[in-house]
């Protein structure tokens, strides 16, 4: 068995979910995780925040719910309303940080979601994954070559088809895959107690 967790880095409610997915990943070294990321944000939905609309209320929602911390610097962003989120961009910050550190990829998925949600960092900035490997113990520089070698942009590519061939149509989703099985653990919100329950009847 192992566990794949489909998310998009600029998605609040993965924000919301990166403390379930550390707890579950802690409670169970014994199961590999495939990380995955989604394209919420890529081609004509790369728009300004502004242009969005829901964002601030939704997040209010996710910290009430979820108790997830959005941080002073990311509140600045949202209320200018300029910035761009490129899931694109972030995708490859994802196949860089999994390129050099395939069993950490689900912390470093979280730590990249806390770089933006928390800190208000953007994700297509070469600067932010030198600042998050260095901070992770890993290469900065060779992070940061990788998010911008074209590798990475196929590599983002290929996890969007994935995404899409998982049958995955929102995030955050956890799946179990167990031989050509693929069970669903949570989609949205769910607790680490309540995951553990359907990896239980799993077994």
């Amino acid at each position: 068995m192992k566990l794949v967790y489909v998310f998009d880095a600029y998605c609040g409610l993965s924000h919301g979910f990166s403390a379930p997915l550390r707890e579950v990943v802690a409670r169970h070294p014994e199961l590999p995780v495939e990380v995955v990321s989604g394209g919420l944000f890529t081609g004509g939905r790369r728009v300004p925040i502004r242009e969005i609309g829901h964002v601030q209320g939704a997040n209010a929602q996710i910290a009430e719910q979820t108790g997830a911390r959005f941080g002073e610097p990311y509140q600045e962003l949202i209320a200018d309303g300029s910035f761009v989120m490129d899931s694109e961009a972030a995708a490859r910050g994802v196949a860089a940080l999994r390129r050099m550190a395939p069993e950490r990829t689900a912390e470093l998925a979280t730590d990249l979601q806390t770089a933006f949600y928390v800190d208000g960092l953007s994700l297509s900035d070469p600067a932010t994954y030198r600042k998050l490997a260095a901070a992770a113990g890993l290469d900065a520089e060779a992070v940061v070559t990788a998010f911008e070698a074209p590798e990475s942009r196929a590599e983002a590519a290929a996890d969007f088809r994935r995404s899409a061939e998982l049958g995955v149509t929102g995030f955050p989703t956890l799946l179990a895959v167990v031989g050509e099985r693929v069970a669903p653990l949570a989609h949205g919100r769910a607790t680490a107690d309540e995951i553990d329950r359907r990896l239980a009847g799993l077994s």
